[in-house]
């Protein structure tokens, strides 16, 4: 970031208790509802500066679906099982099964079109 005045360097500053290498981003999803937060722009070369106010007026949440997290996990786990296979002929053998069984269970969105051979 450039200094509006000058060009030069400017730090991005989170409020006077958090760490320096505090993002904007994390210190706002960690605040509280009603907290204050105060950001600070600053150039060291000419001093310009800048303080920003931020107040989180509420927070809505919502619920994750479960069966959605369960085949992200399990999606994650055979991504990390194919990444550490080193046999060409083994991942072929494994894409080969995979499309097996898809087509043996299709859902409503698949087609045979989708798997390509």
């Amino acid at each position: 970031m450039e200094c509006p005045a000058c060009g030069g360097p400017v730090t991005v500053e989170v409020g006077a208790d958090q760490p320096l290498s505090a993002s904007v981003a994390d210190v706002l999803l960690a605040a509280d509802e009603d907290e204050q937060i105060i950001v600070a722009r600053n150039c060291w070369a000419c001093g310009w500066s800048e303080e920003r106010s931020v107040v989180i007026d509420s927070i809505e949440t919502t619920e994750s679906d479960a069966d959605a997290v369960e085949r992200a996990a399990l999606l994650d786990d055979i991504m990390r099982e194919a990444a550490a296979i080193d046999s060409l002929a083994t991942l072929e053998q494994a894409l080969s099964e995979i499309r097996r069984q898809r087509r043996l269970e299709p859902s409503t969105t698949d087609t045979d079109e989708d798997i390509p051979e």
